[in-house]
């Protein structure tokens, strides 16, 4: 038994954001698990010149400001996404702006990019930085970015988080589909997009004149995108004006299935609610790229076999949160074996062969 099997009725008993900030003081305490078992090379993947020791991660919106990279990567997630970092702190929406909906295994949130911005970001990857040359963590460390509320100029603002965080980072994320900052998803149209991906590769490249690294471009996308919207950004990752796609982020649906009185709360829903749209959604663009973009599946993952069913839609990695929340840290000891026993039930060598199996 570990120590959060203990105090995981105490965490249950106080609010959502409490119980969330105690998590990360523990974890940044030294007080975390760690993955009893070896990684498996059948699950290793190898992605935009980077090698993932598995494809599961740790989802962006827990480790906002980059407190906890080291700790995570030690309960056995092959990488973990930090943010949304927006270039200014700020403080976010007001409280209380989570819900548990406990009976629905889900959580609507809208918290609203609460996060310390670029400069406390920065700080704490500087630190990680530091520790990785004393003895490299096998994991890897995507970075999400986003505008501050009040910003004038999205795509500035984009361009800046980029050109100050690109160099810690194995993969970068735009977040345009976060349904708690007023306008943000009008950022997922062609014109405003293409904006952003021009600001963020401007800044990007001068980083790389600095002497920096070429960093992946993902875009991460809302459920609830319109079929216009949806294709003109397949039809930009088609062509190359970004490296993959995030699918998906919260949905601002709610299913009549929905049981929790909290139901009716503002805000984005994640969890099981978000796994079959996510999935469906995902499958799709798979389909329309016909496999050739990078995808990370997101949304409702709460089983190995919720995972294996992201990479048979088509997500080469996949990434969770809220069922964290509900089953906690050995959910990820779970999943991985578990995926290690479908690929041996299927009959794939490895993690790559099963990516989209289901659109075949």
């Amino acid at each position: 038994m570990h120590l959060y099997d203990i105090f995981r009725p105490l965490l249950g008993c106080v609010g959502p954001e409490l119980s969330h900030n105690i998590t990360l003081t523990a974890l940044a305490s030294g007080l975390g698990p760690r993955l009893k078992v070896a990684p498996d090379p059948s699950l290793a993947i190898q992605l935009w010149g980077r090698d993932f020791i598995n494809p599961l991660g740790l989802a962006a919106g827990f480790d906002k400001n980059a407190r906890v990279i080291g700790p995570v990567l030690d309960m056995g997630f092959g990488f973990t996404e930090i943010g949304t970092v927006t270039p200014k702190a700020q403080p976010g929406n007001p409280k209380p702006r989570i819900f548990r909906l406990k009976e629905d295994k889900a959580v609507i949130n809208r918290l609203g990019f609460n996060n310390l911005g670029v400069d406390g970001a920065e700080a704490n990857l500087m630190r990680w930085r530091e520790k990785q040359n004393q003895g490299p963590n096998p994991g890897l460390v995507g970075i999400n970015i986003g505008k501050n509320k009040d910003a004038t100029d999205g795509a500035a603002d984009y361009g800046f988080c980029a050109g100050k965080l690109g160099g810690y980072a194995d993969y970068l994320v735009i977040n345009v589909s976060s349904p708690n900052t007023p306008g943000l998803r009008a950022l997922q149209s062609a014109a405003a997009l293409e904006e952003i991906l021009g600001a963020v590769g401007d800044a990007l490249a001068d980083a790389e004149l600095a002497g920096g690294k070429g960093i992946p471009v993902l875009v991460k996308i809302s459920p609830d995108l319109g079929d216009g919207d949806l294709a003109d950004i397949v039809a930009m990752a088609c062509g190359g004006q970004m490296d993959g796609l995030v699918i998906s982020n919260t949905t601002l649906d709610r299913p009549k299935s929905l049981q929790s009185a909290h139901r009716p709360q503002q805000g984005g829903l994640s969890g099981k609610p978000l796994f079959e749209p996510s999935t469906q959604l995902l499958g799709a663009v798979w389909r329309e790229t016909e496999g050739k973009i990078p995808l990370i599946g997101v949304g409702g993952i709460a089983s190995a076999e919720d995972a294996y069913a992201k990479i048979r839609a088509g997500a080469s990695l996949i990434s969770l949160y809220t069922g964290l929340v509900y089953q906690g840290p050995k959910l990820v000891e779970e999943i991985l074996t578990g995926l290690v026993a479908r690929l041996t039930r299927d009959g794939y060598g490895r993690i790559q062969d099963a990516v989209g199996a289901d659109n075949l």
